[in-house]
């Protein structure tokens, strides 16, 4: 068995680390306070959809590119399947039209920046 394990390999997954500070968007409350938090510092939504083969592949691509310089952003992470409401008031108050997966930059309390599916690994978080 051993031999085989070093020709063909094992099905041994490797733990890989990110460095985002994922912050779970679970309540409406979290809107008002994301908007507070912005005038001090840039806070970024990740909406996802779990169910989604291009928003699972777009998310560990967006992981990846998170060095250690932005560790300390904060992004808020919202599963679309359990908070669709909270999605649509997302979109109402950054006025930004829902697509899946999606990010917004929020500064200042307004949505300076949002990109969706693929685009979403282009952007230059520094």
């Amino acid at each position: 068995m051993g031999i085989l394990k070093s020709l063909f390999g094992g099905n041994e997954q490797k733990e890989v680390k990110s460095n985002v500070n994922w912050i779970s968007l679970n309540s409406m409350d979290q809107i008002d306070s994301i908007k507070e938090q912005s005038k001090s510092e840039t806070i970024l939504i990740f909406k996802h959809s779990t169910r989604c083969g291009i928003s699972r592949m777009v998310i560990k691509q967006f992981e990846k590119k998170f060095t250690d310089d932005l560790k300390d952003l904060k992004v808020y992470y919202l599963d679309l399947l359990n908070y669709r409401s909270i999605s649509d008031e997302v979109g109402y108050a950054f006025q930004v039209r829902h697509e899946s997966p999606q990010l917004l930059i929020i500064k200042n309390g307004i949505a300076v920046a949002n990109a969706s599916h693929y685009d979403i690994t282009t952007i230059d978080l520094m």
